[in-house]
């Protein structure tokens, strides 16, 4: 909507009052000031929620790094996981459909749809190795794979803050902070990871083995990537914005 007279302390006032009386919608206002155009945007709650849910991530994480962290009733831990990925695997059907039916979104169409698909892609991948884990029989894990889950799920934690204050971001520091705080964790989860390889391929005597664990590794790789790129997207949606 166009508003007359008013600046842009004025228009964030009136957004923050919109989305607290329609949490369901996204406002974008606009003033026209000495030929300059000033515009303000906020999304109610449960518009964001639909946007950049990390609930369910979390829950998929805490339930993987739990395996990891006590290796013992495998099978139904794995379950657990696979349960956990399926409803991550409908809440992202849940927002992309929502994306398609939306004429007003919180931020553009293609970020919503990349952030939602990296989320997706980062339980996918640990799904994949807790299945691996009964397919591959493996009685014991090596210390470097839950080393990478204890990454894993740092940078889920971090990633949950960073949506928590996302609302904020043109407020304050903290959406960055978390932004860069992901990068170093996926920074140190390379080191490991190719640590990890390299003490593979020099010690592992057993073919069968060794393309195991290297499947694995690559796997817990690509989950915490799909951190760092969730994290990347957001940055790029920042300064989209800023």
């Amino acid at each position: 909507s166009k508003v007359d007279n008013a600046n842009a302390d004025v228009l964030r006032t009136m957004c923050e009052r919109a989305k607290d009386s329609a949490p369901k919608v996204v406002i974008v206002l606009a003033a026209v000031n000495d030929g300059k155009v000033t515009f303000a945007a906020a999304c109610g709650k449960e518009a964001l929620a639909l946007g950049a849910n990390a609930g369910k991530i979390v829950k998929a994480g805490e339930a993987f790094y739990d395996l990891v962290s006590n290796y013992e009733d495998i099978e139904n831990k794995v379950a657990d996981v696979k349960t956990l990925e399926t409803e991550c695997d409908m809440q992202a059907h849940k927002i992309l459909t929502a994306l398609n039916a939306s004429f007003i979104t919180p931020f553009d169409r293609e970020d919503i749809y990349s952030i939602t698909k990296e989320m997706d892609d980062i339980v996918d991948s640990i799904e994949e190795v807790a299945n691996r884990f009964i397919v591959f029989d493996v009685n014991k894990l090596k210390p470097e794979s839950f080393a990478m889950a204890t990454y894993i799920m740092q940078a889920i934690r971090e990633l949950e803050v960073m949506f928590k204050h996302l609302p904020e971001a043109q407020k304050n520091s903290i959406v960055r902070e978390q932004i860069i705080e992901v990068n170093r964790i996926e920074n140190d989860g390379d080191v490991l990871y190719r640590d990890a390889l390299k003490k593979l391929f020099r010690e592992e005597k057993d073919p069968i083995e060794l393309i195991k664990w290297k499947h694995l590794y690559e796997q817990l790789e690509t989950s915490l990537d799909s951190c760092e790129n969730v994290a990347n997207i957001v940055e790029g949606v920042i300064m989209k914005y800023a």
